[in-house]
């Protein structure tokens, strides 16, 4: 490992290489407070470094692990191996280029997702994925765990916002897809490996974004409905209502929505009482003019005679909007306060949410009662987080004991219903026990070739995503020179660089 510091050092300068241990420590936690373990972090300022950092990192044997923000909840960009080079991307915060007229941004992996769409407010431009984490989190890591958050009902997620990437092979090698292009239909679209890929199949270091007009009218408001089935109906209705303007639809149930008002300083409930489930939904235009406040009022109004409907309250300026979206946000963060709790990410095609949910209620009674029980999240998308809290006066260490009892009733639920067990979080270490349990065999093949044709020694974030490979037999014994049959090579495929 000296031999590699030395290396690094010479290369990214003193600033660019830590190895004390109290250096070391910030990078070592995440949100999941799981302690990792790794040699030293390498800080890269440019793509030319990031290639250097790997290539040494190869040539030694040693593993990288990419980090960006580090906001994961999978802990897929904690290293566990004290040869690991943690690669963190944060110096690679640039925004490269913006271009108003093909409504595109060019921007480096560590530049911080706030940082992004405050680049292009300022080009009267908006960059839509929005999350909880977006004052902390950096675009390499939303693109390489493909991220979703509040609006991926009018945007898609992470992987919808990409028209080309810059990546670092695991052998160092640089491919530069930097390509602004709507329609290229030259053979496979590579870009899409990476996305999603955690950091296993090389580093995201750069990406062309898409962009879309800047918001010039918005309205947003708490609505009260009685199930989950309700606020599907109420969605459709405002859709189609508004001209497909909503850009947001969360849901919250009583418990979510009482953790919330409970533990956020200065929280006040944004209905005049409390409700069985609420909505919390935006709508947005880049027509200024067209008061969204009094279509949405009006929506609301309808909805409400028709009984679907049973209270609402519309924000009466941006300070109320962004305290409504502190309930959302920032209440989904508190359920530590509760005791224990076990939180999961499904998602499930939107028409079966409401099975979803009363299934998940009624079997998480059944094995632990008393436990309660938050259902929050993106209903619009179908992706909808469930976290169990131990019920009140409970030993917490005995309800955490049960977490792989809990977590395949709610993972096993949605996948029933045609979902998915992870919907925006991603693999990371923690799921790839589920993701062996769920996914079926043909479709783990395919990553694991995918994963030995890229890189064949294993050095890219080793043991995130992929279930472990099984055991190798034994080898057999050699044979006598003699009797050994001659070695066909195949040539060493040739990877194409794309111009920017």
């Amino acid at each position: 490992m000296p031999t590699l510091q030395d290396s690094l050092r010479d290369r990214l300068g003193p600033a660019g290489v830590l190895s004390d241990p109290a250096d070391l420590a910030p990078y070592l936690r995440g949100p999941l407070r799981v302690e990792g373990r790794c040699a030293l972090v390498a800080r890269p300022s440019t793509v030319e470094e990031v290639a250097a950092v790997v290539a040494l990192a190869a040539e030694h044997g040693c593993p990288v692990v990419p980090q960006g923000g580090n906001t994961g909840l999978c802990d897929g960009a904690i290293p566990d191996d004290p040869r690991a080079v943690l690669l963190h991307l944060g110096r690679m915060n640039r925004i490269r280029a913006i271009d108003p007229l093909s409504y595109t941004m060019t921007a480096e992996a560590g530049v911080i997702l706030a940082h992004a769409q405050a680049a292009a407010a300022e080009a009267d431009l908006l960059f839509p994925l929005s999350l909880g984490a977006e004052g902390s989190c950096q675009i390499g890591g939303n693109l390489a765990t493909n991220a979703g958050g509040r609006s991926v009902l009018r945007y898609g997620s992470a992987r919808d916002l990409v028209l080309g990437l810059e990546v670092v092979l695991p052998d160092g090698r640089i491919w530069n897809g930097l390509r602004a292009l709507r329609k290229d239909n030259t053979g496979l679209d590579l870009k899409q490996m990476f996305l999603g890929s955690e950091g296993t199949l090389g580093v995201i270091t750069a990406a062309l974004l898409t962009l879309e007009p800047r918001v010039a009218d918005r309205a947003c408001a708490f609505v009260a409905v009685a199930d989950p089935l309700a606020a599907l109906r109420l969605l459709d209705r405002l859709r189609r209502r508004s001209g497909d303007a909503v850009s947001s639809f969360e849901i919250m149930n009583a418990y979510s929505m009482a953790v919330a008002v409970r533990h956020l300083p200065g929280a006040l409930y944004p209905l005049s009482s409390p409700t069985p489930w609420s909505v919390l939904v935006e709508l947005s235009s880049s027509r200024a003019g067209g008061d969204l406040s009094a279509l949405l009022t009006e929506a609301l109004a309808e909805a409400m005679d028709d009984g679907l409907v049973a209270d609402a309250t519309l924000a009466q300026n941006e300070a109320q909007a962004a305290a409504f979206w502190k309930l959302r946000d920032e209440g989904a963060t508190l359920y530590w306060k509760e005791g224990g709790l076990l939180l999961h990410d499904p998602s499930v095609p939107l028409a079966r949410v409401p099975d979803f949910i009363a299934r998940v209620e009624r079997e998480v009674a059944l094995a632990v009662p008393g436990a309660r029980v938050a259902a929050f999240g993106h209903i619009g998308d179908g992706n909808i987080h469930i976290c169990v809290s131990q019920p009140e006066g409970a030993d917490k260490r005995g309800f955490l004991a049960r977490k792989a009892e809990v977590q395949g009733l709610v993972y096993g639920a949605a996948v029933a219903l045609g979902g998915s067990f992870s919907a925006e979080h991603g693999i990371g270490r923690t799921k790839i026990d589920a993701l062996a349990r769920y996914r079926a065999p043909v479709e783990l093949g395919l990553m694991a070739t995918l994963k030995q044709a890229l890189d064949p020694a294993g050095i890219m974030n080793p043991g995130k995503v992929l279930p472990a490979p099984p055991p190798q037999a034994p080898a057999p014994q050699a044979l006598p020179p003699a009797l050994t049959a001659p070695v066909l090579t195949a040539p060493v495929p040739t990877v194409v660089t794309a111009a920017s």
